[in-house]
């Protein structure tokens, strides 16, 4: 975007799902067919390359290409974040060379994903990833779900030392996200996620807004907007619709990409398929995932959009699922 300013920066921003076809290759029509659906529920921005896009089982050329779809398909309506994932300076430097090339509007750096370190070590890290760049950089400290984070003060810290790491992307209880705000005497932007747990009170604390898979988008931006619009009950209200869907999915990454994945698929009218090695769904999960996508209902545009044939693919991708987690045909109990 033209006239982007990272300190604008706020809202409910999507994290794309990497979306796969049955022979596990990244299905470029349902990853665009993703972005449309996030923009038609008003998402504030779109973000990809994170834990839910499993950016770990990409390749470094379909880490490139994600990028280059994910700014082609936003098109400049929103401001798009591109995550940099790699186990060296060199490779993540590589990508973020690439990031800015295809026009990301701001990056966020995830620790390299081998071995363990102290805190020193990572802020070294980050620190050389960000001095390559002009783009505005976000740190993600998600210590619960990567196995490595800083503290509030080695953040702090780091924002000092590198001026143009600029927000952070905390995944985290508020009273932590509350802490960091609190240890940066709130000028230092921060985005939660864990799929938009505790979202009212993210924003009370003094969030900007939250980074969320798109399972439940729709509701996240409209209990966003009318907590800034001052409409509190509506927001809590708003949030209580989809809480018992996140409680759900949102018990460690690896449940996300198993059921937030699928919950997305049965509300966009869109079959899914994993990438092994992949948690696979058990019968009692299906169901679950199911019944939250009825509650929920589809997204707009869905039914006009989706054809005969679509719906059967998803049937048929849902029922060779089933048959993963029973090991018996659906039609054996007829």
């Amino acid at each position: 975007m033209n006239d982007f300013r990272a300190e604008d920066l706020h809202g409910i921003h999507a994290i794309l799902y990497a979306l796969f076809d049955k022979d596990e290759k990244l299905d470029r029509n349902a990853m665009r067919r993703q972005v449309d659906i996030c923009l038609a529920a008003g998402v504030h921005g779109m973000a990809a390359l994170g834990l839910a896009t499993e950016a770990s089982k990409l390749g470094e050329n379909e880490r490139i290409a994600v990028m280059e779809w994910v700014v082609q398909d936003t098109d400049g309506r929103v401001p798009v974040a591109l995550t940099i994932f790699g186990s060296s300076v060199e490779e993540q430097v590589r990508q973020a060379r690439h990031a800015t090339d295809v026009g990301a509007d701001w990056l966020i750096l995830q620790p390299p994903m081998i071995g363990q370190f102290a805190a020193r070590e990572y802020m070294q890290f980050f620190g050389r990833v960000a001095d390559q760049t002009d783009l505005p950089v976000a740190i993600q400290n998600a210590p619960a779900l990567m196995g490595r984070g800083l503290t509030a003060v080695d953040i702090r810290d780091l924002v000092q030392q590198h001026p143009n790491i600029r927000l952070v992307k905390g995944e985290g209880p508020v009273v932590d996200i509350a802490a960091l705000i609190e240890v940066t005497d709130g000028k230092l932007p921060v985005f939660n996620g864990r799929a938009g747990l505790e979202l009212p009170d993210n924003l009370r604390a003094g969030c900007r807004g939250l980074i969320l898979a798109p399972d439940c988008i729709d509701y996240a931006v409209r209990a966003y907007e009318f907590f800034m619009d001052g409409w509190k009950e509506e927001a809590e209200e708003a949030y209580r619709q989809m809480l018992p869907a996140v409680v759900f999915t949102m018990q460690g990454i690896e449940n996300l990409l198993c059921y937030g994945k699928r919950l997305f698929g049965e509300r966009a009218g869109m079959p899914i398929f994993d990438r092994a090695p992949a948690l696979r769904p058990s019968q009692a999960g299906l169901e679950m995932t199911r019944r939250y996508a009825a509650e929920l209902g589809v997204f707009d545009g869905t039914l006009s959009e989706c054809s005969g044939d679509c719906m059967q693919q998803v049937q048929a991708a849902s029922n060779s699922t089933m048959e993963h987690a029973t090991g018996h045909s659906r039609t054996d109990n007829a």
